[in-house]
C-alpha cells in the first residue's frame, strides 16, 4: 500500500511539472503583427539571429515542447506557440518550413503538436 501512494505522489509531481511561466504575458498578438517582430523571433528559434533573454528562454523548452507534444506547457504557453506557428505558417511559409525542420526534421512530432495546442 505504501508503495502505491508513493508511486501516486511521484506521478502527481511529474505531472504537475510545467515550464516556468515567467513570460507566459508575453503579448503575441504584437509579436506576430510586426512582421520585423516575427522575424527576430524566428531568427532565434533557428538559430539565424541573436537571442534576447525572453526569446532565449522560449527557445530552451521549444526542442522538448515539439516532441512531447506541449506536455509541459501552461495554457498560456500554449495560446503562444500556436499563435506563433499560426501566423508563421502563413506570412513566412518558408520560415515555418525552416523552424518545422530544424525541431523535427524527421516529421515524427509536427502533427502531434499542432493537435495538443490547436484549442490554446
Amino acid at each position: 500500500m505504501k508503495c502505491l501512494i508513493v508511486l501516486s505522489a511521484m506521478l502527481f509531481v511529474t505531472a504537475a511539472e510545467l515550464y516556468s511561466s515567467e513570460n507566459d504575458d508575453l503579448d503575441i498578438e504584437a509579436v506576430v503583427g510586426d512582421p520585423d517582430t516575427l522575424k527576430v523571433f524566428l531568427d532565434c528559434f533557428i538559430d539565424k539571429g541573436t537571442c534576447n533573454e525572453q526569446i532565449a528562454d522560449f527557445k530552451k523548452d521549444i526542442p522538448e515542447a515539439v516532441v512531447e507534444g506541449c506536455a509541459k506547457c501552461t495554457a498560456a504557453q500554449k495560446h503562444i506557440f500556436k499563435r506563433f506557428l499560426e501566423v508563421l505558417k502563413v506570412k513566412n511559409p518558408e520560415g515555418y518550413q525552416s523552424f518545422k525542420q530544424k525541431y523535427d526534421a524527421q516529421d515524427k512530432y509536427f502533427a502531434t503538436l499542432e493537435t495538443a495546442i490547436a484549442n490554446a
